[in-house]
């Protein structure tokens, strides 16, 4: 069974699934993007700071596929914020990229000591009117970041990229975003490496249960939860392993087990406090 798609708020499809690349070079991203598409991924997850656009471009252009097929996202760094800047930094991903548009672009993080996201939402807009990209969204905002924004956006984000996983469900922020139509995109969905997710008792009981890994385990989870989810790997096993999900189902009971082990904890930076550039 293939990925399934998911409607954004525009009418736009995505894959639910995909293949994130923080921290690859230009070269492991293409090589990890051929073994992604090989094995059926269509959604593949960068960004200006990743530094590896140009190679993740010259794995898309070199796929074999149509370019209709494949959804591509990145995403605006905290220093291009400002209307002007985003223009100009969107240029200059599109060049790296050696694409003709983008189908996801969003705004990094919200900065809130030097809040700039609203002037950068007018850029992205005009860029979405242009259709140069199909989607426009933001990552890591939380409910008074989404709602400041709001206040202000001719275009309803539609997606919010945020770190989510069993340690952190973010149910504030997951209900504002469907109370406005915007979808939630998991990072660090297994909880990366400074997380300890996929050794909890209640995981990898389940892995023992339904023959899967702890890191299917709480893929599938994901899935199940209505989220769009992009495990990062430059390994091809697990990339092949992390897509392989969809030949089992957590039943009810599971998914109540996972949704007990919410704990608050965050193992990337906090969105209300994160100010680097």
């Amino acid at each position: 069974m293939g990925v399934p798609n998911i409607k954004l708020n525009n009418g736009v499809e995505m894959p639910q699934l995909g293949l994130g690349v923080w921290q690859a070079t230009d070269a492991e991203a293409e090589q990890a993007i051929g073994w992604a598409l090989e094995a059926g991924y269509r959604l593949i997850d960068t960004a200006s700071m990743y530094g590896n656009e140009r190679g993740v471009g010259n794995a898309v252009r070199q796929s074999g596929l149509d370019r209709s097929d494949i959804f591509v996202t990145s995403k605006l760094w905290n220093a291009d914020q400002g209307y002007d800047q985003a223009l100009t930094a969107f240029d200059k991903t599109m060049n790296l990229l050696g694409l003709e548009y983008l189908d996801l672009y969003l705004i990094h993080w919200p900065m809130p000591a030097h809040p700039k996201y609203k002037e950068t939402w007018r850029a992205l807009e005009k860029l979405y009117g242009e259709k140069r990209i199909r989607a426009i969204g933001v990552s890591n905002f939380q409910p008074d970041h989404l709602q400041d924004l709001l206040s202000a956006a001719q275009v309803i984000p539609a997606v919010n990229q945020i770190e989510l996983h069993p340690y952190l469900q973010q149910h504030e922020t997951r209900e504002l975003c469907a109370e406005h139509g915007i979808h939630v995109e998991s990072w660090s969905p297994i909880g990366g490496s400074r997380g300890n997710v996929l050794e909890d008792p209640v995981v990898t009981k389940l892995a023992e249960h339904y023959g899967k890994s702890p890191a299917q385990v709480v893929i599938r989870w994901h899935v199940q939860s209505g989220l769009v989810v992009i495990p990062k790997s430059v390994h091809k096993e697990r990339i092949v392993e992390n897509i392989d999900v969809f030949d089992f189902e957590l039943s009810d009971t599971d998914l109540a087990q996972i949704a007990a082990l919410d704990r608050g904890t965050r193992f990337g930076p906090n969105p209300a406090t994160a100010n680097f550039t």
